[in-house]
């Protein structure tokens, strides 16, 4: 069982002291200390309460190791409701986060005012059936896009809607908003890898409860032309899945 370890890492993921969770549960501190001790195991009403406080299952919190394999429920969770604009008719516009307000996306995707302050628009030819965010890239992991494209996408309400190597823009805790070709383990450990279409760039992984939105790359629109002298050797799928083997290994290693 890996209730005393998972107890542990859920705890700390709060910020939480024993204490806290003590408080939480209506239990000595002591209590808390011999259950990440393994010394005294919680009753089912405690865990039961465990479950709310974490949001996770009871199955889950004394059988998967989560700190090594990530939260396997996460996926089938929705992510959150939108906050959108509309226009005059009552559509939807496309909300335009510019790479410089990308940081303060993240502290304000859920506050409407901020949202109606950033710039909208229309597109005629999108279908309707899906909402949409544009988001400006910078560097040159995406090549041929280059810094300053506009990728148009259309939101993912659940993450186990990724689809292996299609490309999203990720809003996430940990890297801020990335467009990245992502594959899907969430099932095998809870976690998506990232991959760039520039081969210079390695591929990284991050937890599936660091991500806060998905957007599905549907389009793009860039002022800079193609150009067959800068072209980069193109990445196929094979090669991909090598350097994801790759990363896999590494992180073996480290652990």
């Amino acid at each position: 069982m890996f209730l005393d370890h998972n107890l542990r890492f859920l705890r700390k993921q709060k910020g939480w002291t024993q204490q806290d969770l003590a408080d939480q549960l209506a239990v000595q501190r002591t209590m808390i200390s011999a259950y990440e001790d393994g010394r005294s195991e919680p009753k089912l009403s405690t865990l039961k309460l465990l479950g709310q406080l974490f949001s996770i299952s009871i199955d889950e919190l004394l059988h998967h190791d989560i700190e090594k394999s990530g939260r396997k429920v996460v996926q089938d969770k929705d992510i959150r409701v939108l906050t959108v604009s509309v226009d005059q008719e009552g559509e939807e516009n496309i909300t335009f986060v510019k790479q410089k307000a990308s940081a303060g996306y993240l502290n304000g995707f859920a506050d409407p005012e901020y949202m109606e302050s950033l710039p909208q628009f229309n597109l005629p030819h999108l279908s309707r059936s899906a909402t949409y965010r544009a988001f400006e890239i910078s560097g040159d992991s995406m090549l041929p896009l280059v810094a300053g494209t506009i990728i148009i996408g259309a939101y993912v309400d659940q993450l186990k809607a990724i689809k292996s190597g299609k490309t999203y823009v990720l809003v996430t805790a940990s890297e801020g908003v990335v467009y990245k070709r992502v594959f899907n383990y969430l099932d095998e450990n809870g976690k998506l890898y990232l991959v760039s279409d520039n081969e210079l760039y390695k591929p990284y992984e991050i937890r599936g409860e660091e991500v806060m939105e998905i957007w599905e790359a549907k389009a793009f629109i860039s002022t800079d032309f193609p150009n067959p002298k800068d072209k980069i050797n193109p990445v196929t799928l094979e090669d991909i899945s090598n350097m994801i083997v790759e990363l896999r290994r590494d992180i073996v290693k480290l652990k």
